[in-house]
């Protein structure tokens, strides 16, 4: 196929913003090609040369594609530039120069396969001297071109083709070219495309074996799944009508989600969400997923999350985006900035694709298949089938440092859908607009071993307020974060004379530490928000029946307050006046009692 050809399809697509008059187009171009061509054209199509998930790139900047359309139109570099700032657009600016030049006649006409090459070529050309091969292989091209030939030239060299061609209008097109268009026959197409994520090896299959050949494009180590999506309800009630009744919940982890590719050997491959490769920036995981994993080549899914290193707690998401993109330094970012990958679910076990099965039989085979550590562990899960049930797990979630739950259908008919949204997932979430904006007086009443540097020592402290009314300290944050070496290192001298070998009688806590102290040592912490909690005494029952409060992502200010005794501390009337004052904005759970 000429090259030519292709660029007046583009035209022509450029010209029109009817998905039906683009499809006609596509499907009149794709119609006639053989598959190696037809893989070809769909790739460069969609402004790519091999599937995204493979992340190859030209790397031609703008300043060397500017420097190759000089080159190719005899142009000063500084007037190319000029006018293309002028026109907004390098490849209708490669167009206009190429059109006002004396070209002598004569010359092979550019194939697809050739400009591919080129292309290919360009890609490949790394290290000392690559820039000056890329911009000689741009002029090249160019120097053959036809000005509309250099007009999407340009435009694939520096990303930007314009051609506004979708996926699913690509999909459309092909259901048009190689089947009978119905919506049957592009179901197919689309399912195979979601499960290998490339639309040129959906297209040659298609073109050389028709839509039963699909069939045979399945799970591959290596080549990732589109996502399947959750839906959201408004209230707890309506997300288990919506299920049937009863749901698989879990803790939504507040993070980022990644698709683990762990083969029978060879190196382990993660996948973000967008289907980028992110393994580089996640090592320790590629360590330990071969070790968790017992069998492969198997797929699973989770959400990574951000792990204080010294008291194991889940850290807000702000801190796991620090390790995207890194390239330099990530020994010490692993350390700063650990994360641990909550496994949710399974596509591939052992060689065997199970994406089709129904959720309670996923679960139960990535409970099989994963042998959980510090690095690699499950999502917590539980099964309810009440709203209050629904609700009490949202606390716990909320208390963990979630930000809300996931509700999964256990119903026959429950697979995964790659690359759909339904209501077969319900995501819920609890969100502020408003957080915490004072700080707390908290009284210590227990401590925590350390994990990592902090080993040896506590690495974190669980917190109390007073409750005046009762006398009584009730826990509602341990905190591990905002400590340096030197205030660590301090505390125990500061808790000398205050150790209890059991809880102290006036303290209230749900949760247990390695050391009780008794109250004596106030310390200031601040935290992103308070919120409901199954575990914490704080305030308890006064938002809702069996629950307290708790400072969601508490941090030490660093502030020991010396000049306060423990009945001194923030109260638990304060603490309420606090959670009262933040303004809400998600619907309540069904079991909210009114607030008195």
């Amino acid at each position: 196929m000429r090259f030519a050809e292709l660029a007046a399809a583009y035209e022509r697509l450029e010209a029109t913003t009817k998905r039906l008059e683009m499809r006609g187009i596509l499907a009149e171009l794709f119609r006639p090609l053989p598959a190696p061509e037809l893989g070809r054209v769909l790739y460069l199509s969609q402004g790519l040369l091999r599937p995204e998930y493979e992340g190859v790139e030209l790397g031609v900047a703008d300043s060397l594609a500017r420097r190759a359309v000089a080159i190719a139109s005899g142009a000063e570099e500084s007037a190319v530039a000029t006018r293309a700032k002028a026109v907004g657009d390098l490849g209708t600016t490669a167009q206009e120069l190429l059109a006002s030049q004396s070209r002598l006649p004569g010359g092979s006409p550019l194939e697809v396969a050739e400009v591919y090459a080129g292309f290919e070529s360009i890609a490949r050309a790394k290290g000392e001297g690559s820039q000056e091969v890329k911009v000689r292989t741009v002029a090249e091209l160019l120097a053959r071109a036809t000005p509309l030939e250099a007009k999407y030239l340009t435009r694939f060299v520096v990303g930007t083709l314009r051609v506004g061609v979708r996926e699913m209008t690509i999909l459309d097109a092909l259901a048009t070219a190689f089947a009978d268009g119905s919506k049957e026959e592009r179901g197919k197409i689309e399912a195979a495309f979601n499960l290998s994520s490339d639309l040129g090896l959906v297209a040659t299959t298609l073109a050389e074996r028709g839509t039963a050949g699909l069939a045979g494009i399945e799970l591959e180590v290596g080549r990732p799944v589109r996502p399947m999506l959750a839906e959201r309800e408004p209230t707890l009630e309506k997300l288990l009508e919506r299920l049937g009744g009863r749901a698989a919940v879990e803790i939504k982890y507040d993070g980022l989600r990644v698709q683990a590719h762990i083969p029978r050997r060879g190196p382990v491959r993660l996948f973000s969400r967008r289907l980028e490769e992110i393994g580089a920036q996640f090592p320790e995981l590629l360590d330990a997923l071969p070790a968790a994993v017992r069998e492969g080549p198997s797929i699973v899914e989770g959400e990574c999350v951000p792990i204080d290193p010294d008291t194991d707690e889940i850290q807000p998401f702000q801190e796991v985006s620090r390790r995207r993109g890194r390239k330099y330094d990530l020994d010490r970012i692993q350390r700063e900035i650990p994360v641990c990958l909550f496994l949710f679910d399974v596509l591939l076990a052992g060689g065997t694709p199970v994406y089709g099965l129904d959720f309670p039989e996923r679960r139960s085979r990535l409970e099989g298949l994963v042998a959980p550590g510090d690095r690699i562990r499950l999502a917590t899960q539980r099964v309810v089938t009440t709203p209050e049930e629904a609700g009490r797990f949202l606390d716990e979630s909320i208390a963990a440092g979630g930000e809300g739950l996931m509700a999964k259908s256990m119903k026959p008919g429950s697979g995964y859908r790659a690359g759909a949204r339904g209501f077969w997932w319900i995501k819920y979430k609890r969100d502020y607009t408003v957080g915490l904006v004072d700080s707390i007086d908290g009284v210590v009443i227990g401590g925590f071993h350390g994990r990592g540097r902090r080993a040896g020592r506590f690495g974190a402290y669980l917190l109390a307020v007073y409750d005046p009314t009762r006398d009584r300290f009730e826990s509602f944050s341990k905190v591990g974060s905002g400590f340096d070496d030197a205030a660590l290192a301090a505390m125990p001298d500061r808790l000398k004379g205050f150790e209890s070998d059991e809880k102290p009688p006036r303290v209230d806590s749900g949760i247990e530490p390695d050391r009780w102290f008794r109250p004596g040592v106030v310390l200031e912490v601040r935290g992103a928000e308070l919120t409901i909690s199954p575990v914490h005494r704080a305030a308890e029952g006064t938002v809702r029946p069996g629950t307290g409060l708790a400072l969601r992502f508490p941090r030490f200010t660093g502030r020991i307050r010396d000049d306060k005794g423990p009945t001194e501390a923030t109260t638990s009337a304060e603490l309420l006046r606090m959670y009262r004052m933040q303004v809400r904005q998600a619907a309540p759970t069904s079991d909210d009692a009114p607030e008195p």
